[in-house]
């Protein structure tokens, strides 16, 4: 498999935003993402760091803008960008992402690169972990639903997942692939992640209440911590 990555940060500290285009035989994705919400780059703008050329996006699965954030998602899959839309809105982050993916196969490597590529992007914005919480956790209920998220920007991937869904597909989505993205959103990121749903008899209730308590438990990883700019949260003294 072939693959190219055209990455770019801003160069202001204080804006922890990243573009990203990856463009490999199975998948096609632009991304660009702002941590802390605001004004993000087009989909045209984030092509043309890399030469690539954006498709007119006249059809967005997910999308919201605010005052505060700049939402437009569109995967090809509805369901994904269902939960997209969510870890971006409670995360609080602008987030504008397009993937074109090999469905004639499955849904498989379009959910793992998105949220491989959305991972990198969370980790090329941070830049550092200095002067951030660095840990993070969230409880999240949708109706009878309850998730737990635990967060650690430790650059040590490593992801463990219960949600416990029963049914197969969940729309154009495979039931199996939801714990696989947030592994792959782990690796990509280099974070340790502990999502579980702890109760909850709808598995469309589980899955977003899970992908919500992990935006909320992010937000609270990546925010600076009053006092502590310039320090390193770690008793080894380096993390990213």
């Amino acid at each position: 498999m072939s693959s190219a990555n055209s990455l770019s940060v801003s160069p202001s500290k204080r804006i922890r935003a990243a573009t990203l285009n990856r463009d490999t035989n199975e998948t096609k994705i632009q991304l660009s993402l702002n941590l802390d919400g605001g004004a993000v780059p087009s989909l045209e703008e984030v092509a043309s760091t890399n030469g690539a050329s954006a498709e007119s996006q006249t059809k967005v699965h997910a999308s919201q803008s605010s005052a505060s954030q700049e939402i437009a998602i569109d995967t090809g899959i509805g369901f994904l960008d269902h939960m997209l839309h969510a870890l971006a809105k409670h995360g609080g982050w602008s987030l504008r992402l397009k993937t074109r993916g090999d469905l004639h196969i499955d849904d498989h490597h379009t959910a793992e690169d998105t949220f491989i590529a959305l991972g990198q992007a969370l980790k090329l914005a941070l830049h550092t972990t200095t002067g951030l919480a660095r840990f993070g956790s969230a409880y999240c209920p949708l109706d009878e639903a309850l998730s737990r998220a635990v967060v650690d920007l430790s650059n040590r991937p490593f992801c463990v997942v219960d949600l416990g869904l029963k049914r197969e597909k969940l729309g154009d989505l495979s039931c199996e692939m939801i714990p696989h993205c947030l592994q792959s959103f782990a690796q990509g990121a280099g974070i340790t992640m502990h999502v579980d749903c702890i109760r909850g008899e709808n598995d469309h209730h589980r899955a977003e209440s899970a992908f919500k308590a992990l935006a909320v438990a992010l937000r609270m990883a990546c925010s600076p911590v009053v006092g502590r700019e310039g320090e390193v949260p770690s008793t080894k003294g380096v993390l990213f």
